[in-house]
């Protein structure tokens, strides 16, 4: 089941990549600002660790909007708008708890979130440019497990989540690259 079908063949992609770079650009001020504060569990690190999964609340509404907007449909945002709004529920209640509360609700969010962007990547292939985000959300399925086991250790901190930040945003760069480049080809 495509979820664009009917679509226009360049107003979702073109929809897509402004989002991929606002996604690149905003993961890569969160990471350096959450990698600043990563040490403890203040007000700014909490803050930081709530407004990510809103931020990805916010970028679906978008994306699903971009979606219906050309006639298609694409209900693995739908699932990911209910994960990421859970997550920051659990993010809220976890963070009076410790870090290493906040890696295992991390952790869980990574995992599904990952599994169902690796399927939103796989029906949306046909658009060009998905294979990086195909590769993240597989990525985002093991660091989510690491996530989970680094909570048990002695050492645990939130700077992992920074580079699982950043490097998630590298991966909307490229996929935005690959989008602009398919877009040309047509």
């Amino acid at each position: 089941m495509d979820p664009f079908v009917g679509t226009a063949p360049t107003a979702v992609p073109a929809a897509l990549r402004k989002l991929y770079f606002v996604r690149f650009a905003f993961a890569a001020v969160w990471a350096a600002l959450l990698f600043a504060t990563a040490d403890t569990l203040g007000p700014v690190s909490v803050t930081l660790l709530v407004i990510y999964p809103l931020f990805d609340v916010a970028a679906a509404v978008v994306d699903l909007r971009a979606a219906r907007a050309d006639g298609g449909r694409a209900p693995a945002l739908l699932v990911n708008i209910v994960i990421s709004s859970l997550t920051v529920i659990g993010l809220a209640v976890a963070a009076t708890s410790g870090i290493p509360a906040v890696l295992r609700v991390w952790g869980a969010w990574a995992v599904v979130s990952g599994v169902v962007q690796l399927v939103a990547g796989a029906l949306r292939r046909k658009l060009g440019g998905q294979w990086p985000m195909i590769v993240s959300g597989a990525i985002s399925t093991l660091a989510g497990s690491s996530f989970i086991a680094s909570a048990a250790g002695d050492d645990a901190s939130l700077s992992s989540l920074a580079g699982y930040a950043f490097l998630g945003g590298l991966f909307f760069l490229a996929s935005a690259l690959r989008l602009g480049r398919a877009r040309d080809a047509v």
